[in-house]
């Protein structure tokens, strides 16, 4: 027996199939109003609702159902961003990762640029005194792969130490340490130079608790007296870069940060957009970072 599908019938095939559900977070992380983490912790608070009920940590949403957060309908249509988009901002010392300070201290997203649909995610923090790289991009499902635990993403930091550690101190915190919330270790320590009692390093970390680096060090009885973050899994901080400035990733390169973490692109990958800086840089300023390899050949 033949048989025979016309175009009529898979056209009737597709009308007809159930659309796909998923889980709450999911589907919010996805249209850019937060990582998946943070709102897991909005659906523990009672913050969001679907289809009229308080929403579980389990339940799944489709096209047809109705998500509410804080009492105000997601469209998702209106919400989700068409393609992926990521953006990279020196962090200045100063400044928080909130979106809003009850201190009125000034925040990182104050400087971000608007966009039309959904809204920027930070992909990880930095502590008041640290700079650096920050990335934010408008798929929150990239930002909680790139931040979870399980994905072991690293992130690199420039640190300038008061005085220099021990074979032993370097040892313990590679090893491992006791912190308060759980044992942890560099992958790497590296030296970079420096002079007088100040030196520098580069570490390597797979996971961003609070403070971790400053921590590990202060576990050996050594003060950082300065901190960068100078690379994020695989995009590195550019060294023209400024304090204050943001500017899009290329296509390239934000499909190497969804290679990283095994994320299709289905999604579409955002171009670079207008650089609109929030100041221009200061030509008084140093033209190498702080604690940067050299890169300079030798004869």
């Amino acid at each position: 027996m033949i048989w025979v599908f016309t175009l009529a019938d898979r056209k009737h095939q597709r009308a007809s199939a159930k659309p796909v559900a998923e889980r709450v977070q999911k589907v919010l992380a996805r249209a850019g109003l937060a990582s998946r983490r943070e709102i897991e912790s909005w659906i523990a608070a009672g913050r969001v609702m679907l289809n009229g009920k308080p929403a579980g940590l389990g339940d799944r949403a489709g096209a047809t159902d109705r998500i509410q957060v804080d009492g105000h309908p997601v469209n998702l249509r209106n919400t989700t961003p068409s393609e992926t988009r990521v953006l990279a901002y020196y962090k200045e010392a100063g400044e928080v990762c909130t979106r809003r300070d009850p201190e009125g201290r000034p925040t990182v997203f104050a400087k971000l640029p608007r966009i039309r649909k959904g809204q920027w995610v930070a992909i990880g923090r930095l502590d008041l005194n640290t700079t650096g790289l920050l990335l934010f991009t408008t798929n929150g499902e990239l930002a909680n792969r790139l931040m979870h635990p399980s994905g072991e993403i690293e992130r690199e930091y420039a640190v300038r130490v008061l005085g220099q550690p021990s074979a032993i101190q370097r040892q313990n915190m590679l090893t491992g340490v006791e912190l308060d919330d759980g044992p942890a270790a560099f992958g790497s320590i590296q030296e970079m130079g420096g002079s007088g009692i100040n030196h520098w390093y580069h570490v390597i970390l797979k996971e961003g608790r609070n403070r971790e680096v400053r921590r590990l060090w202060e576990s050996q009885g050594l003060t950082v007296s300065r901190l960068i973050r100078v690379r994020f899994g695989p995009y590195e901080l550019p060294r023209r870069k400024r304090p204050g400035h943001y500017w899009d990733l290329e296509p390239s390169e934000i499909g190497e940060l969804m290679n990283a973490v095994g994320l299709q692109t289905g999604l579409g990958i955002a171009g670079p957009k207008r650089r609109v800086w929030p100041r221009p840089a200061d030509p008084g300023q140093r033209k190498s970072r702080p604690g940067a390899r050299s890169r300079s050949k030798t004869s």
